[in-house]
């Protein structure tokens, strides 16, 4: 697929290279796109260009941005540009405030997620929740003593939760569907659950697995 990522940090770095890695043409775009200039360079293949330039360019859109700038991030990329697509949304409403005892502080609460309100925003975007629940450093093809772990996705369009789950595929992730955009209250408090130990503990090599009988 042609995938256009929205970000510049190490969550939109790392899954552009992965995407690329696993055969996919891939733009990554930026608010000052002159800041990824040296990275694209060291990522053969890679484009580089504005929000808008990279949601237009890929047929599934990557949002890998601070989650409080998701909403003008995407209405940078144009709500045109990501209309009818998939947008794998890697974002967290995580607070500019401190974690409290190691638990990070969210600017949402548990009866509406980051996710739904962009639904709600962008109505003609397929939004399919992923990569949240999980640091950067393991996203793509991780080696974990128990295995492969469960990416947990959700989302109101099943096709686009295919084309997700056939990138956590490719990406060595079991995929997990909890159903609608309504779950992503439970999926993105997870990224919580996952930041505790390394905060209490400085351990962050670790990963969910959901086990059934």
């Amino acid at each position: 697929m042609k995938v256009g990522v929205l970000g510049s940090g190490d969550v939109a770095k790392v899954l552009a290279a992965g995407l690329k890695k696993h055969g996919h043409q891939v733009k990554i775009g930026s608010r000052t796109p002159a800041k990824l200039a040296e990275w694209v360079a060291q990522n053969a293949g890679i484009e580089s260009g504005t929000f808008a330039e990279a949601a237009g360019f890929g047929e599934l859109v990557v949002l890998a941005v601070k989650g409080n700038v998701a909403a003008e991030a995407l209405e940078l990329a144009g709500a045109k540009n990501i209309a009818g697509k998939t947008v794998m949304d890697a974002c967290n409403p995580i607070a500019d405030a401190p974690p409290e005892k190691g638990v990070l502080r969210f600017f949402t609460d548990l009866n509406e997620s980051l996710m739904e309100k962009l639904q709600s925003q962008f109505k003609d975007a397929r939004f399919v929740k992923a990569y949240n629940s999980v640091g950067s450093v393991l996203m793509v093809n991780p080696e974990l003593k128990g295995g492969r772990p469960t990416m947990f996705i959700c989302g109101n369009d099943e096709a686009a939760k295919k084309q997700v789950a056939q990138i956590n595929e490719q990406f060595g992730w079991e995929t997990a569907d909890m159903g609608g955009v309504e779950a992503a209250r439970a999926i993105e408090p997870l990224c919580m659950l996952w930041c505790i130990p390394g905060f209490a503990r400085n351990e962050w090599m670790h990963a969910f697995k959901l086990l059934t009988k």
